[in-house]
């Protein structure tokens, strides 16, 4: 495994390797990568010739500093797990790499961002568009790996390859969580061992939900599932939207949609966690 800190040692490898036919699936990170990016890097690897990793922690998708700063950052660990996971090469840019100049570019998705994620992080979509574009222009990958995890910046994702006409096929991972339930995420390593123990009540509260779907209208089973959160201690639901799978708009009644999703963000203590469940579809 190579570890590739410029656009142009990344670009001379991809050539190379095109050259002579070969297959190139991409996972971009942030790092601090966990059993969901493995899962991500084991498809990228049994579906293509030559993996490559992207560990890039991007500013410009954070809205608030403060968590930029406490954004994990654990570059040797992460290529351990890696080159044990038999990913070809690495790439590990600078800022100045990937914005050798200010990006000012604005994307237009419709109204997917501007729901959920998108009204309480304001900027976030348009920075995650900004640097998986950029990546994908450097890597020119046939297949990028992302989770469903990040509901919504997949659906950002899949509109920007579609808007921008990129040669790639984006390839969903489901959510990979923790024998208690909890979805993987960086940002757990933030978490206290008695926040990881409140924290689990997030999905068991979304997994029980299915239940309350048969007998509680929309409204109802999102306010329950809000309340129920709320009353644990060191938790405060930021939103819960049950949507349209493919709009991401708010359905009224379940049979609004044929694909049916509810996505979560709550605080636990001063850390942000994200999740989501399938109730049709």
């Amino acid at each position: 495994m190579e570890v590739l800190k410029t656009v142009k040692e990344v670009q001379d490898k991809v050539a190379s390797l095109r050259s002579s036919g070969a297959e190139i699936g991409f996972v971009p990170t942030m790092g601090a990568l966990h059993q969901g990016h493995l899962s991500l890097v084991g498809q990228c690897i049994a579906d293509n010739d030559i993996c490559i990793v992207s560990i890039f922690v991007n500013p410009t998708q954070f809205n608030n500093k403060e968590d930029l700063i406490k954004y994990p950052r654990t570059l040797e660990r992460d290529s351990q797990y890696l080159e044990e996971a038999g990913v070809d090469f690495i790439f590990a840019p600078s800022e100045e790499e990937i914005y050798p100049e200010p990006d000012t570019r604005q994307f237009d998705f419709g109204q997917i961002d501007k729901v959920m994620e998108g009204v309480h992080r304001p900027g976030h979509f348009n920075g995650v568009a900004q640097v998986v574009s950029r990546l994908f222009d450097i890597v020119k990958p046939d297949r990028a790996y992302f989770g469903e995890k990040d509901f919504q910046q997949l659906a950002i994702i899949r509109a920007m390859v579609k808007q921008l006409a990129l040669p790639v096929q984006i390839v969903p991972m489901p959510i990979v969580r923790e024998a208690s339930g909890l979805a993987l995420s960086s940002r757990n390593e933030r978490l206290t061992a008695k926040q990881k123990d409140i924290a689990v009540n997030i999905s068991e509260t979304l997994f029980e939900s299915r239940q309350w779907m048969k007998s509680l209208p929309v409204q109802d089973t999102i306010k329950k599932v809000t309340d129920r959160l709320n009353s644990f201690d060191e938790l405060s639901v930021e939103y819960y939207e049950i949507v349209d799978g493919y709009t991401l708009q708010p359905v009224k009644e379940w049979d609004d949609a044929a694909y049916i999703v509810g996505c979560i963000a709550v605080f636990c203590g001063e850390v942000r966690l994200i999740d989501n469940i399938v109730y049709k579809g």
